[in-house]
């Protein structure tokens, strides 16, 4: 089959039955597809929910009309490992059943409110998105900022005298559910809405916070004319993600019933404190990309995969993760383990070409967001420092302080304090000693003055695999 043969994905294609809509879900991007729709998917073919998506176009420009094109059918590629084993599969999503565009019929999206099926609003207008603009009113069509939409369409449901609905927002902020009604109530106050609408907006709608995992690469560009042939159909969507997904969502326990993801298999956890999950992922998955990223680039090593390809290195990682993080996290060891192991076969995804330059971005804020807290932890509960953080420490100031083949990527500020920082005699000092690049004096944190200078000395010496494998021998 040529590729000039081949057939437009469209209704044609549909297997499930076209379910009422009962999710709104501001946002068509590549996540929300691969995640958001794709379990909703999941859902409706265990029977669980038979439900469809309304997708709102929140910016001016998007792809909602080439989803249209396709009779908002898309196609979404698993690639990777899970539980063991190697997963690559596709399936066609047909959870969409129509997109509006606010920016062109201000009118059908406020009709939305009409609709007594919706029960559901889920949201990634990306981090940026959950923002208030006091330009915003209520008159505007359509408002400029995500949350003054969303106060505009809740404004015309409860005019209507309906019920309010479950919002679920996926942006990657901490508190997210609790910032986006925050911004609600001040849009209600700004625009003069009225008590009786505060009260409804406390009472008949949840606000959610979460945090959603996934890694979802996008469009196959690369690969597509081929994916496209192996399956008989033209497809300008595809959207390619991880096979492993985590949704942790703090709130109401009633949204298990509501929305039994859990039951159709997912891994899906609705708790009370999502904090935990948090400081698991952010020290587990974002942590050892903060420490190999520096380390490994000083050896010469340009990916996640090749480091855990590499003996050293994998055994560096893994003990960081199972010696200086897991103790540290407040959840049970066996459902940290099983995090770590997965987080692991992510990182050997061949699929995944995770570049340790991208990660390198920024790196003194994600040093500080990322790994302080598990070593500020560790020293608290062990009263010595964990030796593979502080040598992810030592790997920096040597970057940052021009010693490495290779620039530091990061914002003018942070560079041109270390500009100011490596003019000291005791720059190590000095530089440690920074609590504008730390949030506080590290210091403190008795000797490890010392040990930054003893690894430097040995990065500079003996180079990063050499301390690497030393660290590897000695042990804890």
């Amino acid at each position: 089959m040529t590729q000039e043969t081949l057939k437009q994905l469209d209704n044609t294609f549909r297997k499930l039955p076209r379910y009422p809509t009962k999710v709104i879900q501001f946002g068509e991007g590549n996540f929300l597809r691969a995640f958001v729709d794709w379990q909703i998917q999941q859902m409706n073919k265990h029977g669980l929910f038979q439900g469809g998506v309304a997708v709102v176009q929140p910016i001016d420009r998007g792809m909602t009309k080439m989803l249209d094109e396709q009779d908002d059918l898309y196609t979404v590629l698993l690639e990777g490992k899970l539980a063991g084993k190697k997963v690559q599969e596709h399936e066609i999503v047909e959870s969409i059943n129509e997109t509006i565009r606010p920016y062109e019929d201000y009118q059908a999206y406020l009709d939305l409110a009409k609709n007594d099926a919706i029960q559901f609003i889920f949201s990634n207008t990306t981090e940026a998105g959950i923002a208030f603009d006091p330009q915003d009113t209520l008159t505007a069509r359509p408002q400029n900022s995500y949350p003054g939409k969303l106060t505009a369409l809740l404004y015309e449901r409860f005019k209507l005298g309906k019920k309010g609905f479950q919002i679920i927002p996926c942006e990657l902020i901490n508190h997210n559910g609790n910032t986006l009604k925050e911004i609600v109530l001040k849009y209600a106050k700004l625009w003069d809405l009225g008590q009786n609408f505060v009260d409804w907006i406390n009472t008949d709608n949840d606000f959610y916070a979460t945090l959603v995992d996934r890694i979802v690469p996008g469009y196959p560009k690369d690969r597509a004319t081929d994916l496209e042939r192996a399956w008989g159909y033209h497809d300008k969507l595809i959207v390619k993600a991880e096979p492993f997904l985590i949704f942790v969502i703090e709130g109401n326990k009633k949204l298990e019933k509501l929305l039994p993801l859990k039951d159709a298999g997912l891994n899906v956890v609705v708790t009370d404190d999502m904090q935990p999950y948090r400081n698991r992922k952010v020290s587990l998955l974002n942590g050892p990309h903060t420490t190999m990223s520096p380390i490994a680039r000083l050896a010469g090593i340009d990916t996640v995969g090749k480091v855990m390809q590499d003996k050293d290195f994998y055994k560096f990682i893994n003990d960081e993760m199972y010696q200086e993080i897991i103790p540290t996290v407040a959840l049970p060891k066996k459902e940290l383990v099983a995090y770590a192991e997965g987080v692991k076969e992510r990182f050997e995804n061949p699929y995944v070409n995770h570049e340790l330059s991208s990660i390198a971005l920024n790196s003194i804020s994600k040093f500080k967001a990322r790994l302080l807290p598990t070593f500020k932890r560790y020293v608290a509960t062990n009263h010595k420092l964990p030796q593979r953080i502080t040598l992810a420490l030592a790997s920096y100031l040597k970057i940052y302080g021009g010693r490495a083949d290779f620039e530091p990527q990061d914002t003018p500020e942070v560079l041109a304090a270390f500009k100011t920082l490596v003019q000291n005699d005791d720059y190590v000092t000095a530089a440690l000693a920074d609590a504008k690049l730390w949030g506080e004096d590290l210091t403190q944190y008795t000797g490890l003055v010392t040990l930054v200078k003893q690894d430097l000395q040995s990065l500079d010496q003996g180079g990063a695999r050499q301390a690497v494998q030393q660290i590897n021998q000695k042990g804890d």
